[in-house]
Order: structure tokens, then sequence, then C-alpha cells
């Protein structure tokens, strides 16, 4: 070394620099064409022929840096399903706070004298997804006995009037309103509006047992349920199948606040109070008895309510949500809390350069037919979500691959499970999924995939994967990934 001459040193320098020039080309080659493999994996995906009359919309963005590493019409308007929930969730965590609470009341709405009410008693909900069972009405009538009222001269009136407006989402189709999925969001709720109907050889068993349901048994061939929407009459039409398994289904119960207002009373008279009358209920437009709250109870924190919601792509508690936050809304007072809604999220999308253009949301599920979005449109949510505040609570919001929610039971046993975190949506011929994912290189990407307009082939000479099974197969794609996207 002591020896080299200058022009020996030279050349050496060269050499060292020619070879780091060389490993940084080969390196960057190395990502490019593993980034260019990985896009044409997905092409060569989207380019099988079932899906030739399909729409996809895919994003996936780096959250390292914000550039878009693939990409295929993710400027398309789509329906988004349930990734909808994504948009009201950020929305009514910024706007509301994970620690926002509502309640539901109990108002006297007569006059008090030696522990007797004269008037009814109103249970006046605030839009509380979460209740259920007996131990809220217990808990309320504990309170009212503890306050030396021991008697109610005009029944107990459930209240569903808070939102101002009808309690089914904007653009909900009627086929849907009879099913579980389908049951209103109002402002007095329970057990999540629905009921179980078991039809055996004993008969017809509904549970709860004070769901406000008539029950109408006629023959007929197979086995249907059939209740018109605005009406309390279940139909049940067959029977039990022909090896005698009983027939069980699942269904909205079409008065909520009736039946939370009989569950009241039950818990009142458990506590020896004498409650005079029958249990009804009002809904908007009708105005709900006035009066003074004398007792209270209060729902878990919105963080809680988002959780149980999304883990589940539960309709009824994303609804409310959307709802409470049209009710908190500035100016919201004497409005519908729907339209105060949709106006409130549509600006709020707008000032974080979501337009309305590429996202239109009506309802806060994703169950409307009118809902569209862009898969550009997720991913932006996705990266504005994962650099706020609030960044550690919303990830804890969402499904894990493999692990727990709707995504409990797939992409197991591959790269993606415990790797993939992101909100499922599924509907007739819409099936779609958007959150984040780790890559195998330690790379954090979000990613939206929105495939609309797909209808399996009748006939394939082989079994065919489920549309969820082919969303599912490009985030398997990107959380495989070995090098930087």
């Amino acid at each position: 070394m002591a020896g080299m001459n200058v022009a020996e040193r030279s050349g050496r320098d060269r050499r060292h620099r020619t070879l780091a020039c060389l490993g940084a080309l080969l390196l960057s080659l190395s990502t490019i064409t593993h980034a260019e493999t990985l896009a044409r994996r997905i092409d060569r995906h989207l380019a099988e022929p079932r899906f030739a009359a399909a729409s996809w919309g895919i994003s996936v963005v780096s959250l390292d840096d914000g550039r878009t590493v693939y990409a295929h019409d993710d400027g398309r308007l789509l329906l988004p399903a349930s990734t909808a929930k994504l948009f009201t969730a950020a929305f009514a965590l910024d706007r509301l706070g994970a620690d926002y609470r509502t309640h539901t009341d109990v108002v006297a709405a007569g006059e008090r004298r030696r522990g007797r009410l004269r008037g009814p008693l109103v249970l006046r909900g605030r839009g509380d997804p979460t209740l259920a069972g007996n131990a809220w009405a217990d808990t309320l009538a504990v309170a009212l006995r503890e306050q030396g009222i021991h008697r109610i001269d005009g029944g107990i009136v459930g209240d569903d009037t808070v939102f101002r407006g009808p309690s089914i989402g904007n653009g909900w189709e009627a086929g849907d309103l009879q099913a579980y999925y389908g049951a209103q969001a109002g402002g007095l709720d329970i057990d999540e509006n629905t009921m179980t109907a078991t039809v055996s050889a004993k008969g017809i068993e509904v549970t709860p047992e004070d769901a406000a349901m008539t029950v109408a048994m006629q023959p007929a061939k197979g086995f249907e349920l059939y209740r018109a929407p605005g009406t309390a009459t279940l139909h049940v039409l067959g029977g039990m199948a022909e090896d005698g398994t009983p027939s069980r289904s699942r269904l909205s119960i079409p008065d909520p606040a009736l039946t939370a207002a009989r569950r009241l009373q039950s818990a009142l008279e458990r506590q020896g109070l004498r409650v005079d009358g029958e249990a009804r209920s009002v809904q908007w437009p009708v105005p709900a008895p006035g009066g003074q709250a004398i007792a209270s109870f209060s729902s878990p924190p919105l963080a809680d309510m988002l959780r149980a919601g999304l883990k589940r792509s539960q309709n009824l508690y994303l609804q409310s949500v959307f709802l409470l936050a049209g009710l908190e809304s500035p100016g919201a007072e004497g409005s519908p809390a729907g339209e105060n809604a949709a106006t409130a999220l549509a600006a709020w999308l707008a000032s974080r350069g979501i337009g309305p253009s590429s996202t239109t949301l009506d309802e806060g599920t994703g169950l409307s037919r009118h809902d569209l979005t862009t898969a550009a449109s997720l991913t932006r949510l996705l990266a504005l979500m994962d650099a706020s505040p609030l960044a550690a609570t919303w990830r804890g919001l969402l499904p894990v691959a493999g692990v727990d929610g709707t995504l409990a039971g797939r992409m197991r046993g591959t790269a993606a499970e415990g790797h993939v975190v992101a909100k499922t949506g599924s509907m007739s011929f819409v099936n779609a999924l958007a959150g984040y994912v780790t890559t195998r290189s330690g790379q954090r990407l979000a990613f939206a995939i929105l495939l609309n307009n797909y209808r399996p082939p009748a006939k394939s000479a082989e079994p065919l994967p489920s549309a969820s099974a082919d969303v599912d197969a490009i985030a398997v794609m990107l959380a495989e990934a070995t090098e930087r996207l």
C-alpha cells in the first residue's frame, strides 16, 4: 500500500467506484424486476378469462414514502360493500373521539307524587347499538326503585325518534330488511335488533320472547320465512326438513323500541314496581312525550363500538355510529341525522383530498347500492389514518388475517396470516378488501382491492375459488414480497 504510486491508487479507486455503482445498479434492477414480477403476477390473475366481464379496482401504496407501487383502474368508481365502513369509522373517530359515549334515558312524562308516576315512563334511546339482554334494563329498574318510585300509571313508551328520520339506511334494498344484516338502526335498539325463529316438531319458537312479532303459519312445500316490509307479521310457509331437522333463521325485528320497552317493563316488575298499561312505542315523525330524565344508562366508548362493528362487519353498529356523528354535527338540531351525517362526511373527506367525484356515501355501512368509491380513495384514507395520532387505535379496530373477525378463517397458512390487517366487504356481485399489509421484506403498504360485477362461471372443468379467495390471493401476493417495492 505504502509503495503504491498515484496511478495505481487512481486505478484502484476507479475499480471500487465501478463495483459500487454496479452493485447499486444490480440492487435497483433486482427491486425493479421484483416489482415487475409482482405486477405481472397480479395482472395475470386479473386477466383470467372468468373475470372478462368483471371490474377490478386496485391501489397499493407504500406507507414509507407515499408512492403508488401498483394500480389497476384505481380511479374507477365501484361499489365498496362493507369497506365503506372505513370511511364511517375514520370520520366518527375524528369528529367524536375514541372515548365518546351515548346514553339511554328514562324520562318521567307525568307528575310524580308519593312514589307514583301519574303518566307514562318513556325509555328514550339515543342510538346505543349495544343494548342487549337484561342487564341494562335491570340497572335502570334498580335506579328507579332507589328513587322511591313504586307505581307507573301510563305504561312504558319506547322512544325511537331521536334521529328524526327513517331508520332504514338510504339505498338499502327491501329484500335486505328482513335479514339480520339489514336490521334497522334506530334511536332505541335491542339485541342488535334481531331475533331467531326456530321451526321444529313442537311448532315455532321465537327468541327473544318479547320480540314485537306476530307469527302466522300456513302449509306449503319446502320452508320459507317472510315478513313484508313495514309489518310485524312473520309468515312461516311450510315447516321442518323431511329428515325432521329443525329449521332456524336469524331475522330482523320490526319494532325494536317496543321490544326494549317490554324488556324494561319486565325488569321493573322484577324489582316490585307496578306498571299499569301495555308497553308501546313511538317512531319518527310522531313526537315523543316530553318530561324529565330521571335515570340513564351509558354506552361503551366509541372505540369499543367501532371495534365490535368492524371486526364483525356489523351493519347496525356502523349505521348507528354514522347517525350519531350526524346528530352531533354543528347545526344538526331539528334536521334528519342521516342527511346531516352524509353532508358532514362528504365535507370531511373533501378536506382530506377525497372529493365527491371519487367517493359518495349515503349511509354508513356499504349495504346501499348508492355508495361508490375508488380504490385510490380507500388507500388515501388508510394512509391518512396511519399517519394520524389515532393510528394505533385505528389499526386495532380491524380484522387480522387468520386471527379474528371476518378474516379469522381467511389466508391461514399463508404469508398474509397475522400480517394483513384489513376490512372485508361482500354483497351480491361485489367483493372487496382494504387495509394494511407488512411484506416479508418488512415494507408497510396500504392496499384496496375492489371486485365488482363478478359472477363465477356456471360450468367449469375444475372447482373455482370463491370471490373472496380471488381477492385474498392478491393480498397474499403483497405479503409474499421479499424485496422493497
